[in-house]
Formats: structure tokens, sequence, C-alpha cells
């Protein structure tokens, strides 16, 4: 990604994108457009990013992951997936045409990739180490195995339409990530 920081810029393109892709798909958008709408020409764009792809995964970065990590340093875990759910309810019809991005450069991959990189610095190696023997079991391991479950639920629920409230969603996580799939298989 070209884009390390947030300027000006960054945040002009960011939201003419947005306001753009929450009317059309993202995959029709032209980086024209997102340069017609922000004001700036289209070598401006690409001093900052390499394409609209990347454009959505800094999105993603600042508005959801950013902000959750923010608080899942200080403690707060809850508070931060709340956070990234309110985001995402603001700005759902960016958001719900952006989970119809599927295929090469998908949302799925994106938001998955994002919430691996989230969990993996608070996955413990030395308590993987004492409860499970198998040097395969990795932080990479796991935090990928909960991410794709995580973006699943997270793209499920923004294409119903965001039905259900963030506190209730956030209770839904709690309690799947805190059983295992054989709680919810019948012994008979």
């Amino acid at each position: 990604m070209t884009a390390n920081g947030t300027n000006a810029i960054d945040i002009l393109l960011s939201e003419s994108f947005k306001e753009i892709a929450s009317t059309r798909p993202i995959e029709k958008i032209t980086i024209k457009e997102i340069t017609d709408k922000a004001g700036v020409i289209r070598p401006t764009f690409y001093n900052h990013f390499q394409d609209k792809y990347e454009l959505l995964e800094w999105i993603v970065k600042k508005e959801l992951i950013e902000p959750m990590l923010d608080k899942f340093n200080d403690g707060l875990s809850r508070e931060g997936v709340l956070l990234a759910f309110n985001q995402i309810e603001k700005d759902r019809a960016f958001y719900r045409n952006a989970a119809k991005l599927t295929g090469q450069n998908s949302f799925r991959d994106i938001i998955t990739e994002d919430i691996k990189e989230l969990l993996i610095p608070f996955i413990n190696p030395s308590k993987l180490k004492k409860e499970l023997p198998y040097k395969w079991i990795t932080p990479n391991l796991i935090g990928l195995f909960f991410s794709e479950s995580i973006a699943e639920c997270i793209i499920s629920w923004i294409q119903s339409g965001m039905k259900i409230e963030p506190d209730e969603l956030i209770d839904t996580f709690i309690y799947m990530i805190s059983h295992s799939v054989l709680d919810f298989c019948s012994s008979q």
C-alpha cells in the first residue's frame, strides 16, 4: 500500500470513493470518477494508492481496524468492535456495495486479512505451547481461523440489511467463539 499514514488527500479520495460507491457497484467505478469528484487530477490518486481496491483496504483499516485496535490495546475489545459495527451502519450503503465484491480484491479477503492482523498480536504463543503440543498451530493459523469466521458473519450481517443490532451481533460472536462446534452438535 502506498498510503502509509493519513493526510488530507487520502481523506478526500476516500470520501469521494465512498460517496460514489454508496450508489454504484465498486467494480464499475473508475479512478477518473473518484478524482473528478474529489477535485484532484488522476496522478494525485496514484501518488497515494495503486488502485481503488487499495483505497478500499485503506478505508477499512482507517475506519474499522485502527479504532478497534486502539480500544483493544486499552482492554476494551467489545467497545472496539461496537465502534466498527457502528461505522459500518453509518456508511451502510457503501459497505453493502463493498460486501458485494467477490473474486480478486474481494471485500471478504480484505476484511479477513485485516481482522487476522488485528488478532495475531493478542494471541499468546506460550499459552499455545502449554495447552497444545502441536507446532503447526500458530498464532497465524488461529488468527486466520477466527478472522474467516468473523468476516463471514460481518458480511452476512451487511448483506442481510444489518437487521441485528450491533450489541446482539457482538454477543453472538462472543458466544460462538467461546464454544466449540461440538457444543452445537447433537449427541444422538
